[in-house]
């Protein structure tokens, strides 16, 4: 016949191990989450090249411009949001696509894209670039409109920076607009840096 032991703790030692198995668990310190951070425009832009590739193959960019949001600032030619347009000579069609880090002021967070729209070429003086050629970044073609544009950014220190990229007759590569206002239209002064060799162009007032 087999004997049970029981083992047997005395008074102090068992209280001890009552406490012990009903302490509360400390709780792991989560970090804090990191801040929302603006996007260069490249980054922005090939994020959005890999959603539309679903869209059309043979697509190129038309142009791209920055988007301002109060709920994440922008700096040094980086932005919280961008909106590219890319056009499909297959598909006769352009499609507009939004990069936002953030839900805000109509944008919803992440890629969207909008509805076709006809396509047939050119568009005045604008006409599609291929992906290869964009190889300057916004913040460095931003860097060198800074420097070139200082003195009147000390002018205008309110005005704020809009960047554009695009594709014009006038210059052989693609090239990235940096320009003093919210608008080409509305805009006295810009600066022209080459987005495949990140050379200074010209000045517009």
């Amino acid at each position: 016949m087999k004997r049970l032991f029981r083992i047997i703790l005395p008074l102090p030692a068992l209280l001890l191990a009552l406490a012990c198995s009903d302490a509360p668990k400390t709780a792991t310190k989560k970090d804090p989450p990191k801040p929302v951070e603006p996007v260069s425009g490249r980054y922005a832009f090939y994020q959005m090249y890999g959603a539309a590739r679903s869209w059309a193959q043979d697509l190129q960019g038309m142009q791209m411009q920055s988007i301002t949001l109060n709920e994440v600032k922008e700096k040094d030619g980086k932005y919280p949001a961008w909106r590219v347009t890319f056009v499909s000579d297959s598909k006769r069609s352009a499609k507009t696509f939004t990069y936002s880090v953030v839900t805000a002021q109509g944008l919803n967070k992440g890629i969207y894209s909008g509805s076709d729209e006809n396509y047939s070429g050119p568009r005045g003086q604008n006409a599609a670039f291929p992906m290869q050629a964009l190889k300057i970044d916004s913040d460095a073609a931003h860097e060198t409109a800074a420097k070139k544009g200082a003195d009147y950014s000390k002018k205008h220190p309110d005005i704020p920076i809009t960047m554009v990229l695009e594709n014009i007759k006038q210059f052989p590569n693609p090239v990235w607009r940096v320009l003093w206002g919210q608008s080409i239209g509305t805009s006295n002064f810009s600066i022209y840096v080459d987005a495949s060799t990140g050379d200074y162009l010209q000045t517009m007032h």
